[in-house]
């Protein structure tokens, strides 16, 4: 499978991923995730997409720019159905989207989205944690988890749960995200003081996903 590598960063198209799984009638991350315009220029992207085999330049003609969408609100160019009525045109953060159930890894035992009801995230990012008694900050690799409102307890399915049983293990948390500017951080036993699952719903700031480098600098590279 072709990976792209920018700022550290492993991202795998949906078209690759989809060689094993299927989205169907599934379209909750068209709902779910945010899409922003922030006036950024992807050619570097593009130009490293094409060195690597994984496009041509042909592939990107027409493409639309990035435009706004705030986090659990439907896109105006999804309809029920059908899918992306634009997708020969989509913005390039959508091109090189994908979900953790479509690229399956680790997630067999994992249902579709639409019928768990949360998008695993394969974008890592990251929290600062804040030590009470020395003040200390730490940055905290989390897994993003984006929850359909509609379904609040979702996050408390067996399988999602020993899927992040399984990334606690390798030091990273859970950041449910809930909606625009919403979330709270989620703690595996293996993580928590007290053995047990811990949400912590206060200090999470969930307002906006980080930059590739900014998650770079903060976790001092990921692999």
């Amino acid at each position: 499978m072709n990976t792209f590598k920018g700022h550290g960063l492993v991202l795998t198209t949906a078209d690759e991923a989809k060689a094993t799984r299927h989205c169907g009638d599934c379209q909750l991350c068209c709902k779910l995730l945010p899409i922003a315009n922030v006036g950024e220029n992807h050619q570097d992207t593009i130009d490293a997409m094409v060195l690597a085999g994984m496009a041509a330049y042909a592939e990107f003609t027409g493409m639309m720019p990035d435009f706004d969408k705030p986090a659990g609100c439907k896109c105006p160019h999804q309809k029920y159905g059908k899918g992306c009525t634009v997708y020969r045109n989509r913005p390039l953060g959508c091109r090189i989207w994908n979900c953790a159930w479509l690229g399956g890894a680790d997630t067999q035992d994992q249902m579709r989205p639409d019928r768990s009801h949360v998008v695993i995230d394969i974008m890592p990012d990251f929290v600062t944690l804040t030590d009470k008694e020395t003040g200390a900050r730490n940055n905290v690799e989390v897994v993003q988890i984006w929850l359909d409102p509609k379904f609040p307890d979702a996050h408390r399915d067996p399988h999602l749960r020993a899927y992040l049983a399984r990334r606690a293990e390798e030091g990273k948390y859970a950041l449910i995200r809930t909606g625009p500017g919403k979330g709270f951080l989620l703690w595996a036993p293996s993580l928590s003081r007290t053995g047990r699952w811990e949400e912590l719903h206060t200090s999470v700031k969930a307002d906006r996903q980080h930059s590739a480098s900014e998650i770079v600098a903060a976790l001092g590279g990921v692999p």
